[in-house]
């Protein structure tokens, strides 16, 4: 149904899209629409499909409102519809294999579960009923997650059928909260917000103080089978980062221990040495990352090409560190890394997708230490377009390890010490192979998004010390597009060998999406064309007109939230951000089990060894896309959560305090606001601001008063005071301080695509004259 609902949108005119120009079945003889005419209506016109528009457009009126507000109850339950705010949207189809979860709740004998990756609300899930039989080899309980095979017919309750083919482990959650103190023992606050508060008896309180976070044994005691806690690890001061970021693993159930089978393993592997590989340790290779780096994933060298028929061009050494030498498909460390999928980097602690003994020792490309990697040649001509490549198995050593920094200070005509000798033979060919290589970038146009990242700095006791911006260095430009070029070369070997892969996949925006950002940025008299073949040079287009205006942030913003997310999948269908036909992420094993798989079909596809994919592994590819696709998300909530309770407790004692913000986000509700410095995000509610009606405008991405016609839009420039600051949950509230830009009033009648708020002071004026 998706595909076809898909079709018939895009056969509507954007104008027919945006305006109901007809009523759909006028309701007279007393029927409800079907579900059918329901999700084709709201297809054809998602800008108007809340309730009271739907209802206009069935003549659905009196008494029948309410079993109409049933009948799309229903739908939801049944995973046809899923409401985002105030409007419907129709479920796409589930795809034919994904990761299904099953609550630890579910009825043993009618098991429900849920799609693990889900994009909206996670309230609006599809249920899915999992089959069971006398012959099957995955037998799931509740409290599984499983890999199935979905079946979908709309004449069943539910309308999805799972048939599971493996059960995926799943990491216990431990039980964290803070203990408080009391006459009996204490007590422990969950943080959780669903968490509910146990008592603690004395003899299990341990050596825990009052105010620490702990994590906790649950049991039950008593003849009332009561539940308590018994302090298992103090994890510290709640303010501090380890604790902070514990507190977001725990809530993303990120596991962050790796099991006694997973280290001894780890433990037993030896140093890979010269047989069966290519001698790479004469090529002055070196690695390039952050200051701070613990592991070393990936080196580089270049020098110029002698071919005479490749004048100026030259050649590109690549190495990557041989994950897949250790870490064999099936084995403990392997079933681990792919329930992790990832590793998460917090300010000061990174949960690591493979045991130490492998990211820091082993695999990482250590200076003057050999080490097994896949290497990667590299041809380019003057203009850095590709004419060859060639993948080898090899030993490498490390010539230097150098920061971001050191290499462009030293290329910048200020070596140190280490980069002196390296500046002539290693340093100046790479940079210049880079120049190279962006000729070609620039002519093959990728996003070019503006967006600063800040990074915090923690003091000695893990608590915010300061905000900072990175310099954005021509070094690290080097190392991404070297590293990009070697994703695409991987990508471009497997499909000429018919090999499986997973491809790194971003699609392009949806019309529906084209369609808001055109009218945003038609209220910023900037002009956005959207045919129906749109490419990254037509956003770069509009950020080059932004740049020229005073407010750059707020259309580089409304670019990127245009934008669909990236994910990891065995169908490919391009990197439309790269502007890249095909990519598959191949250059950091060490930390993406992604880059693992791929490694595995290369080491296959080029008969490198007998450590590669698996018979069958094709068949698995579509639920590790899913999996490791959901590791990504997981591992980036759980960045942000602990950003913003580190950065709420930073804050925390400058309660009535100025400070300079943008606006980020605008809803019916309020403004989001981004401090300028420190990039902590705060809510202001609509309520608070003055004693106008503010109404949102989505097309305007505002809330503009209804009398005054006061504006404030995302990407305004605005002072706020800080009033509340709740670090345990990362949340701040801001007043307004500045004042909204005068436009035209909207007046009382609110457009259709706007709702209103009251502010405070005028609730009372409002209430009066609706009461006469």
């Amino acid at each position: 149904m998706a595909g076809k609902d898909k079709t018939s949108r895009l056969k509507q005119s954007p104008e027919a899209r945006q305006k109901p120009n007809f009523r759909a079945k006028q309701n007279r003889d007393g029927t409800m629409p079907t579900r059918e005419e329901i999700v084709d209506y709201i297809v054809r016109f998602p800008n108007h499909a809340s309730k009271r528009d739907l209802a206009k457009a069935f003549g659905i009126r009196g008494d029948d409102r309410i079993i109409f507000k049933a009948l799309l109850k229903e739908m939801e339950e049944d995973g046809l519809l899923t409401r985002d705010k105030k409007k419907y949207h129709p479920v796409a189809e589930l795809p034919s294999v994904t990761v299904i979860e099953i609550p630890f709740d579910a009825d043993s004998d009618h098991m429900i579960g849920y799609p693990a990756k889900w994009d909206g609300d996670q309230e609006s899930r599809p249920k899915v009923l999992i089959s069971k039989g006398k012959n099957d080899r995955a037998v799931p309980a509740p409290g599984d997650r499983v890999l199935a095979r979905i079946d979908r017919d709309e004449n069943k309750d539910p309308i999805y059928t799972a048939r599971p083919m493996k059960v995926l482990d799943k990491p216990k959650k431990a039980l964290i909260g803070i203990v408080r103190k009391t006459d009996k023992g204490a007590r422990l606050i969950p943080v959780d917000r669903k968490g509910k508060e146990m008592q603690i008896h004395q003899g299990d309180i341990g050596d825990a103080k009052e105010g620490d976070l702990v994590e906790v044994e649950q049991y039950v005691s008593g003849r009332m089978m009561v539940p308590r806690a018994r302090v298992t690890h103090i994890i510290g001061n709640p303010k501090s980062e380890k604790a902070i970021s514990l507190i977001a693993l725990h809530n993303q159930d990120i596991p962050y221990r790796f099991p006694n089978s997973v280290i001894e393993e780890a433990e037993a592997q030896e140093a890979a040495g010269l047989e069966g590989r290519e001698d790479w340790r004469h090529i002055p290779i070196v690695t390039i990352d952050p200051a701070d780096a613990k592991d070393h994933d990936d080196a580089v060298y270049a020098e110029l090409d002698d071919d005479p028929a490749n004048e100026g061009g030259y050649l590109i050494y690549i190495a990557i560190a041989d994950v897949a030498n250790y870490v064999r498909p099936e084995s403990a460390m392997d079933k681990e890394a792919l329930i992790r999928g990832n590793s998460v980097y917090f300010p000061d602690q990174v949960v690591p997708m493979l045991p130490e003994r492998i990211s820091n020792n082993l695999c990482s490309l250590v200076e003057g230490e050999n080490r097994a990697a896949m290497g990667l040649v590299i041809k380019i001509d003057k203009d850095g377009n590709k004419l060859d490549h060639h993948f080898h198995r090899v030993l490498m050593r490390s010539a230097a390890k150098l920061s971001y920094q050191q290499a462009q200070t030293a290329i910048d005509g200020h070596p140190d010490d280490k980069t002196e000798p390296l500046l002539e033979p290693i340093l100046k060919p790479l940079f210049a192979a880079y120049a190279a290589l962006e000729k070609a970038q620039k002519q093959r146009s990728p996003l070019a998004l503006d967006l600063p990242e800040r990074r915090i700095r923690l003091n000695e006791e893990g608590l915010v010390e300061d905000v900072f911006v990175p310099e954005r260095l021509t070094a690290h430009r080097l190392i991404e597009e070297m590293m990009i070029q070697a994703n695409v070369a991987a990508a471009e070997t497997l499909e000429a060998k018919k090999s499986p892969l997973l491809y790194r996949v971003h699609d392009a925006p949806s019309q529906q999406k084209m369609i808001g950002l055109k009218e945003s940025l038609a209220s910023l008299d900037i002009n956005l064309s959207i045919g129906e073949n749109v490419k990254p040079m037509h956003f770069n287009k509009v950020l080059a007109q932004a740049a020229n205006t005073d407010n750059p942030h707020m259309v580089n913003e409304l670019v990127l939230r245009s934008q669909a997310q990236a994910e990891y999948t065995n169908e490919n269908y391009g990197h439309f951000g790269l502007n890249l036909r095909r990519y598959a992420h191949f250059t950091s094993p060490i930390r993406r089990y992604a880059d693992l798989i791929v490694h595995r079909a290369l080491i296959s596809a080029l008969k490198l060894g007998d450590d590669g994919l698996k018979p069958g592994a094709e068949s698995k590819l579509a639920g590790i896309g899913e999996q490791i696709s959901m590791t990504e998300r997981r591992a980036m909530m759980a960045e942000r959560e602990t950003s913003d309770r580190l950065l709420a407790y930073f804050l925390a004692d400058q309660i009535g305090a100025r400070f300079n913000g943008r606006i980020a986000g605008v809803i019916g509700a309020g403004l989001f606001v981004r401090l300028d410095k420190t990039g902590a995000d705060g809510f202001i509610p609509a309520s608070t601001l003055g004693t106008d009606y503010f109404v949102h405008d989505e097309s305007q991405q505002a809330l503009i008063g209804e009398r005054t016609g006061e504006r404030f839009r995302i990407g305004d420039q605005v002072e706020v005071r800080l009033m509340e600051a709740v670090p345990l949950a990362g949340s701040l509230r801001f007043e307004m301080l500045s004042k909204g830009e005068k436009t035209k009033p909207i007046g009382r009648g609110r457009s259709k695509r706007s709702f209103g708020t009251k502010s405070k002071g005028f609730a009372r004026k409002r209430g009066k004259r609706s009461a006469k």
